[in-house]
C-alpha cells in the first residue's frame, strides 16, 4: 500500500490515490516539504492548519540544503547507516502517526507514554530521538535519565491541543474555581476540585497537576484516573481536550449538564456559579483537530457503502461521533482491536490517516479504511521528515546533540510527581511495540 506521503503526491499530479480512484488532501500544501514552513509561525498544513499558534511558539529554522535536497533513498540510507554507527548509543521513537517514512527506522512505535517508557527500556541509550511532537518529547526528558538527551528533529512540531491549554490561563482559571468553591475539603475529606491534565499538554500542565494534587490521564486510562480524582475530590477540571473529558465521564454516568466547558476568554469561562457548583467535570475548551474532522455522517455513509462494518473512532472524537460508532478507544485499543479480529471484516476508523494506513498494510485480510475521505494528516506530526531525521542522526555521529529538549529541573520534579500518580492507573498491556 502507498505511504500517506506518496498518495499526497498522486494527488497532487493526478487527482488519484495509488489504486487510481478520485481522492482529495485538505491542502494543496501538503504536498511541500516541511522546511517550506519552517521560518513562519504557524502550524502548517494538515489537520491544525485553522488554528491559532500561540506568539513565541518554537520555530525550526533552515536546515543544510544537503538535507532538503537528498532524494527519499538517499535519506534511508543516510539514516541507516547513522543508526548502525550509532548502535545501542541512540534509540530512535516512533508515534503512530508518525509517516511511514520515518516509522521504518524507529526502534519503537507507540503512543507518547508508551515511548517515553520504552527509552527507559534502553539503558545504554545516550539520545532518545523522539519521532512525535513537542510535549512527547518533554515527557520523554521528565522521565530520562540527566546523562541522556531527548532530541526533537523538528522544534516546530508542536500540537495544537496542547497549546489551547497554557499554563497562565489554567492559573486564573484555578484561582476563578477557588474562589468559588473555596480551599477546604468537604467532610469527607474531599477537596472542592481535582486538577486532571491529558498527557497531550505542556510540562508545566502536568507540574500545575502535580503541585495542585492533580494526576495526568491517557486515552487509554482516563477512565481509572477521573475514578482515582473523584476519590480524592468533589469535581474535577480536565484540560485540555474537551472531547476526552466528556465522553469519559459521560460513560461513567456523569450527565450531560454536571459537565460544563470553560472558556478561558470568558469570566468564569462562560458560566454561572451555581452552574460551576453543581459541576461534576468542568471540560476545558480544547480539541484535537484530527479527530474534530470525524461526524456522523461520515459513519452514516460508510454503514450505506460497507453493510456490516465496525466502526471504531478515538475519544478525542466529539461525543455524537464516539456514541454512533461501535466501540471507541486509544490508538492501542484501535489497533488491538483490528489484530484480534478472527474473520475477515471491514473497519472504518476515526483516527490520525497514516495509522489507518499502515493498519491496512498490516492486516490486509481486513478491508480498512479512513472515515474521513480526505486525505488530512496531522499538521504537526507531519513535520518529522527522514531529512530532519537524518540531519539530528549525522550530527549525533559527529560528537553533536541538536534540538535537545530541556524541561527545567523545577518544572519536572512537579510533572514528575502527576506522572508518577498516574503510573497505578496505567493499563497493564499499554506496553510498547519493539520493532523487528
Amino acid at each position: 500500500m502507498a505511504s500517506v506521503d506518496t498518495t499526497i503526491q498522486l494527488i497532487r499530479t493526478t487527482g488519484r490515490n495509488a489504486e487510481g480512484q478520485p481522492q482529495e488532501a485538505c491542502s494543496p500544501a501538503l504536498a511541500k516539504s516541511p522546511w517550506d514552513f519552517d521560518r513562519e509561525l504557524q502550524y502548517g498544513p494538515g489537520s491544525s492548519m485553522g488554528d491559532v499558534i500561540p506568539t513565541g511558539s518554537p520555530r525550526q529554522g533552515a536546515i543544510p540544503r544537503e538535507y532538503q535536497d537528498a532524494t527519499p533513498e538517499e535519506l534511508d540510507a543516510r539514516i541507516r547507516a547513522a543508526k548502525a554507527a550509532l548502535g545501542d548509543r541512540v534509540v530512535v521513537l516512533g508515534h503512530f502517526y508518525q509517516r511511514d517514512e520515518v516509522v521504518e527506522h524507529a526502534d519503537f512505535l507507540g503512543d507518547s507514554f508508551q515511548l517515553a517508557n520504552a527509552a527507559q527500556t534502553v539503558p545504554n541509550a545516550e539520545a532518545i530521538i523522539f519521532c512525535g511532537v513537542h510535549f512527547m518529547a518533554e515527557t520523554a526528558d521528565i522521565l530520562a535519565r540527566d546523562d541522556q538527551a531527548v532530541i526533537l528533529p523538528n522544534l516546530a512540531a508542536g500540537c495544537s491541543m496542547a497549546d489551547m491549554a497554557d499554563e497562565d490561563s489554567v492559573e486564573e482559571a484555578w484561582a476563578e474555581l477557588e474562589a468559588i468553591y473555596g480551599t477546604e475539603p468537604d467532610a469527607d475529606g474531599k477537596a472542592p476540585i481535582i486538577p486532571v491534565t491529558y498527557m497531550n499538554s505542556s510540562a508545566a500542565l502536568k507540574a500545575f497537576c502535580g503541585r495542585h494534587g492533580g494526576i495526568v490521564c491517557t486515552s487509554s486510562n482516563a477512565e481509572t484516573v477521573l475514578e482515582w480524582a473523584f476519590e480524592r475530590g468533589q469535581r474535577v477540571l480536565f484540560f485540555p481536550d474537551q472531547h476526552l473529558g466528556r465522553n469519559t465521564a459521560k460513560k461513567m454516568g456523569v450527565p450531560l449538564e454536571r459537565m460544563p466547558m470553560w472558556n478561558p476568554r470568558k469570566p468564569m469561562g462562560g458560566n454561572t456559579a451555581d452552574e460551576l457548583l453543581d459541576a461534576r467535570v468542568v471540560l476545558w475548551h480544547g480539541f484535537c483537530s484530527v479527530h474534530k474532522r470525524f461526524s456522523v455522517a461520515q459513519i452514516e455513509q460508510a454503514r450505506a457503502e460497507h453493510p456490516g462494518v465496525q466502526v471504531i473512532v478515538h475519544p478525542e472524537c466529539p461525543m455524537p461521533v464516539v456514541d454512533a460508532a461501535d466501540s471507541a478507544g486509544s490508538t492501542d485499543f484501535i489497533r488491538k482491536a483490528i489484530a484480534a479480529a478472527t474473520e475477515p471484516t471491514t473497519f472504518a476508523v476515526g483516527t490520525e490517516i497514516n495509522m489507518v494506513n499502515r493498519l491496512a498494510a498490516e492486516f490486509p485480510q481486513h478491508e480498512i479504511f479512513c472515515l474521513d475521505p480526505v486525505v488530512c494528516p496531522c499538521s504537526t506530526m507531519y513535520r518529522i521528515h527522514p531529512g530532519y531525521l537524518a540531519w539530528v542522526l549525522e550530527a549525533l555521529v559527529r560528537g553533536e546533540v541538536l534540538n535537545q529538549i530541556r524541561v527545567a529541573d523545577d518544572v519536572a520534579a512537579d510533572a514528575r510527581v502527576a506522572l508518577e500518580r498516574m503510573l497505578a492507573a496505567l493499563p497493564k498491556d499499554a506496553a510498547p511495540t519493539m520493532k523487528d
